[in-house]
């Protein structure tokens, strides 16, 4: 009957979505998304429900209470961004950043570029300090930074997955703050994994992605604002150029305001069901063995990887990124081959460099 109908129509249904979608088991070894365990899957699988339904607000508030303990905090303007990690990007640039405001970027990888071009995207003035990919920043260099550009936020990648530095953060958030700045930090590829005390470092904005360390589709990104953050968005000068990304709307849908929840868009349902369910397990585990079972498959994986007399992009093992190894590609050979030998015979993903480090 649907063929027949079709057949009237200029276009006509393709052949290829006249049968179930079939996806094949993969093991995803790249940078992410990471491979979702079962509970995961099966929370994603869960009947719908409104997005203002009493049931699925508790799920929200499961989901701040939950994000509070990951990183470390007792911001209350501790929420889900309904979108990936770029999208927690744009909502901590689009409401802190107003135009003509000063930007500082630690650049030493592909995130820091972004987050100077989307600064710049939302007028700001962007300065950079910048280091090879593979090193980190010390505090040294910040505060030469801070103390040449005045600026009103800087921002740092603690987790560079594209180069795989671990940025060590101690002392940025107060330093930062003896300069009037706000402190921005990226963790998508660190949040659950690595170490982090968001309270204790003096972190202002802080976000991640869930589809990493949290092994969650990517989909409901987690971000958190330090009241002295939280002061800024409030007493901006103009309203946030995006109303989707808008902090003050978010913050009501999400309960934060002290004021009653009214609809602003329609929350990804299921995704929030998957990050609860992520959360969830992470609580579990408790998050200092998450860490720590990190810290330990890292450690054993760069011990073989050695073993086998092949080199690691970062050669420093205390700013070596525990959830994401680098290995340097050999020369004269191809690494693309190798990504796709890989792939076919053992139906596993590697993945090769960004930015600065493709081909490397």
């Amino acid at each position: 009957m649907a063929q027949e109908t079709n057949s009237r129509l200029h276009i006509s249904a393709p052949s290829s979505l006249l049968t179930p979608i079939k996806i094949p088991p993969r093991l995803l070894f790249g940078p992410g998304p990471s491979n979702a365990p079962p509970r995961i899957l099966a929370a994603s699988a869960l009947p719908l429900l409104g997005h203002m339904h009493k049931e699925f607000l508790n799920v929200m508030d499961e989901i701040m209470e939950g994000l509070r303990y990951l990183f470390q905090t007792e911001n209350k303007v501790t929420i889900a961004i309904s979108g990936t990690g770029h999208a927690a990007m744009e909502v901590a640039i689009a409401n802190i950043v107003e135009r003509d405001d000063k930007v500082l970027v630690g650049v030493n990888g592909l995130w820091g570029a972004r987050v100077s071009d989307l600064s710049s995207r939302y007028g700001a003035t962007v300065t950079t300090i910048e280091k090879p990919a593979g090193q980190a920043f010390t505090l040294k260099e910040i505060e030469r930074g801070l103390i040449q550009s005045r600026p009103k936020v800087f921002f740092i990648t603690h987790a560079e997955s594209s180069s795989t530095v671990l940025q060590p953060l101690e002392g940025i958030g107060s330093l930062c703050h003896k300069y009037d700045c706000l402190l921005l930090v990226d963790t998508v590829a660190s949040l659950g994994g690595i170490p982090i005390k968001v309270d204790e470092l003096e972190i202002d904005i802080i976000y991640s992605g869930a589809q990493k360390c949290l092994s969650c589709p990517p989909g409901a990104s987690p971000i958190s604002f330090s009241p002295r953050a939280w002061k800024k968005v409030k007493n901006r000068k103009n309203k946030v150029e995006s109303f989707y990304f808008d902090l003050i709307k978010l913050a009501n849908y999400w309960g934060v305001d002290d004021q009653p929840r009214r609809y602003h868009h329609t929350g990804p349902i299921t995704n929030f069901y998957a990050l609860r369910e992520g959360i969830s397990i992470l609580c579990d585990e408790g998050l200092e063995n998450s860490w720590k079972r990190h810290k330990e498959n890292s450690e054993l994986l760069w011990e073989e990887l050695e073993r086998l007399g092949l080199e690691l992009f970062v050669k420093d093992k205390a700013i070596r990124l525990p959830t994401v190894t680098a290995v340097k590609v050999p020369t004269g050979v191809d690494w693309k081959s190798v990504a796709t030998f890989i792939m076919q015979k053992y139906n596993l993903e590697i993945a090769g460099g960004l930015g600065e480090t493709a081909g490397k």
